[in-house]
């Protein structure tokens, strides 16, 4: 699967997108945190039977995340409750996203490899399409930022275009915050 190949906007043009409110974590010391964004077209639309046990894990696994060390924020719909009312291509209502805001890698790589994220993530393919194609990426945002869609889109784009960098990058290749660079 490969994020949508229409023309990435402009990602600061973009209004906010929704959001959780944000936990108590610290600001961290290099004033900035770790965006990342996921995306993922599923094997039915969410209403099937296919996509029942993923589903039915969604609320379960979005206030883990919520309670983890160094979680910040996550993209919701108007629902407040997940993401699965945005669309990040208007012509593909099987194409999910999942975006977020850590203190850190090491905090995200906390969540989604050493908790109760990981039985998810192991069935995966029951519910999402093989990607064939960039699907995922981490950047760096200042302290407060909270990212839009647009932008999110924007950075799986940068690493479809052109590799992982400084400006998206993945858990094999991080890149350190700006300002401890």
């Amino acid at each position: 699967m490969t994020a949508p190949q229409a023309a990435v906007p402009d990602p600061t043009s973009a209004a906010p997108a929704p959001a959780v409110p944000t936990s108590a974590a610290p600001a961290p010391a290099s004033g900035h945190q770790l965006a990342q964004v996921n995306v993922g077209r599923t094997v039915a639309p969410l209403d099937s039977p296919e996509l029942a046990g993923f589903m039915d894990q969604l609320a379960e696994i979005n206030a883990l995340a919520e309670r983890s060390p160094g979680f910040v924020w996550r993209l919701v719909d108007d629902t407040g409750a997940d993401a699965t009312g945005l669309h990040p291509d208007p012509d593909d209502g099987l194409l999910q996203i999942n975006c977020s805001v850590w203190q850190s890698v090491e905090a995200l790589r906390e969540y989604v490899y050493r908790s109760d994220h990981l039985r998810v993530l192991a069935r995966r393919r029951e519910w999402f399409q093989r990607p064939d194609g960039a699907h995922q990426a981490m950047w760096w945002v200042p302290a407060g930022h909270r990212p839009s869609v647009a932008e999110a889109m924007a950075r799986i784009a940068l690493i479809r275009d052109h590799g992982p960098g400084p400006e998206a990058f993945t858990f094999r290749e991080p890149h350190p915050a700006p300002d401890a660079r």
